[in-house]
């Protein structure tokens, strides 16, 4: 554990591309059919890491988070962020893992932490994998190109003392092998976005009619989805609401498309309860304009983002980054 590195998702995502391209095979070396489903093989590892136990990871017993880590095999293994916004207290923990073989890492999985790497570990901190993948029929183009696009994320609940700098390990046991990455997160004083149990912004959306029926402006999946019939300010306080910002065509993370396709896949679950809107992030769909208005008015530094929002108009609960069907469903769940 020489030293601790912060490498966001993006990073993740793109080294396994890099290492994914040469593979060759049916699946690319990722999991996933020329189709895009998953293979037999990648179905019974991520069925593994939906549920591990804290039987698979070894115990502190008093130890420093580098005496944990080095219990592992952690040479070259890394863990990519998906989540920024941490602050005092529980937070949720998102990322992803790439092993030294540059593939993507799937297996039961958990999360310690220490003030340092040199500080007494606090965990394991179970992380059930999350699976990102949708039913065929809510599949957008989008995700169907990613074919380097991780089929499910790792998150956990930690909880943070304070403010500062903060030493991570993830820990994954892939049949009796434990792989080890290491990283830091910042832990914020004040959190920017607005939070569990505030009220949401009073904000506009765009509509596919504020926009003059111009589909381009509106949206970038492919095709559009179907979330842009109201906007925010029109039903903030009446039904509750679930508000996804999100650009699956300019994401920075690769997540953006398949998170959008899970709320399709939801609203089909729950869009008779909850009203479901998608906001895209840059002005025009063009980076260089920067942020859109509602992202600005709920703080967001970041995407992709989801609030679900209650029938008063607070909010119930909120995802930053990746996150799969579970965990949206978990949310809606929240407020129906």
């Amino acid at each position: 554990m020489n030293g601790m590195r912060v490498t966001r998702l993006a990073a993740v995502v793109a080294l396994a591309a890099i290492a994914l391209a040469g593979c060759g095979g049916d699946d690319g070396g990722n999991g996933k059919t020329s189709s895009g489903d998953i293979s037999p093989e990648y179905e019974a590892a991520l069925a593994k890491a939906a549920s591990p136990k804290a039987s698979d990871f070894p115990a502190t017993k008093g130890r420093s988070l580098r005496a944990v880590a080095n219990t592992t095999q952690a040479a070259g293994a890394q863990v990519g962020l998906a989540t920024s916004v941490l602050t005092p207290g529980e937070n949720r923990l998102a990322f992803g893992v790439i092993g030294q073989d540059q593939k993507l890492v799937y297996g039961p999985t958990a999360v310690y932490v220490a003030q340092r790497p040199d500080a007494k570990a606090r965990g394991p901190f179970l992380a059930p994998a999350d699976s990102l993948v949708t039913e065929p029929a809510f599949r957008s183009q989008t995700a169907a190109a990613e074919s380097d696009a991780i089929a499910a994320i790792y998150a956990s609940a930690i909880e943070f003392d304070e403010p500062g700098k903060a030493a991570v390990l993830t820990v994954t046991n892939v049949d009796g092998k434990l792989i080890g990455a290491t990283t830091q997160v910042n832990v914020l004083k004040d959190d920017p976005v607005v939070s569990v149990g505030e009220e949401a912004p009073k904000v506009a959306t765009d509509t596919l009619a504020s926009l003059g029926g111009d589909e381009e402006k509106l949206c970038t999946r492919k095709p559009v989805d179907d979330m842009h019939g109201k906007s925010l300010d029109e039903v903030l306080g009446e039904k509750p609401v679930a508000l996804l910002f999100a650009t699956p065509q300019l994401c920075q993370s690769r997540v953006c498309g398949p998170v959008v396709d899970i709320a399709e896949q939801m609203k089909q679950e729950f869009g008779d309860r909850v009203e479901f809107i998608h906001q895209e992030v840059y002005v025009d769909n063009d980076v260089n304009k920067g942020l859109r208005d509602p992202l600005k008015a709920f703080g967001l530094p970041t995407e992709p983002w989801l609030f679900v929002i209650d029938s008063d108009g607070r909010v119930a609960s909120r995802l930053e980054g990746s996150f799969g069907v579970n965990a949206f469903r978990n949310a809606l769940e929240s407020v129906s």
